[in-house]
């Protein structure tokens, strides 16, 4: 593990935590060909719930007009490229690593992420579950599948959900 990586888990200066969320704003309301509300001039927390509400209603929307099909890909490629991004930058070469980042990440967006080397993800807390609908949260996830495989190589994959009546999100990680 690298000096970065561990200097991460530890403090992420809140510039670097808001210019990431402008990234993930902006990527996915890319994946939605949709413009994004303004946001730049918000807080964090204001700009974190601003983010929930958009990527809400435009998923409830997708989902409506039955083209959630062919958002998921593009939600998925656009996480994918932040985290190649990332990858590179923090210098993510395993399973341990990218799980190490991911709890980074998800602690930035108050989401209560713990992932191991194995692969086993739990999510005991999801800042996003208060917003989002079984449904909604299943397209949305397409974000956390991109994030995750990029960083890994791997395939992950949820098969518990807190939006699906759970006490916390289960999901696997495997090569």
């Amino acid at each position: 593990m690298n000096l970065l990586l561990v200097f991460a888990q530890f403090y992420v200066p809140p510039f670097i935590k808001k210019k990431k969320l402008h990234e993930l704003f902006d990527a996915t309301a890319g994946a939605f060909y949709s413009q994004a509300p303004p946001y730049r001039k918000l807080s964090f927390k204001e700009c974190l719930k601003q983010y929930a509400l958009f990527t809400r209603d435009r998923a409830e929307e997708s989902i409506r007009q039955g083209n959630d099909l062919e958002v998921r890909p593009r939600l998925y490629q656009n996480a994918r490229r932040l985290a190649q991004n990332i990858k590179k930058i923090y210098r993510i070469d395993s399973v341990e690593d990218a799980m190490k980042i991911c709890e980074v990440i998800y602690r930035i967006l108050n989401v209560e992420f713990d992932g191991n080397a194995r692969g086993e993800v739990l999510i005991k807390k999801c800042f996003f579950s208060s917003f989002y609908s079984r449904d909604v949260c299943r397209l949305i996830s397409s974000l956390d599948e991109g994030l995750l495989e990029g960083l890994s190589g791997g395939k992950f994959r949820f098969f518990q959900r807190i939006t699906e009546g759970k006490e916390c999100c289960r999901a696997q990680l495997s090569s």
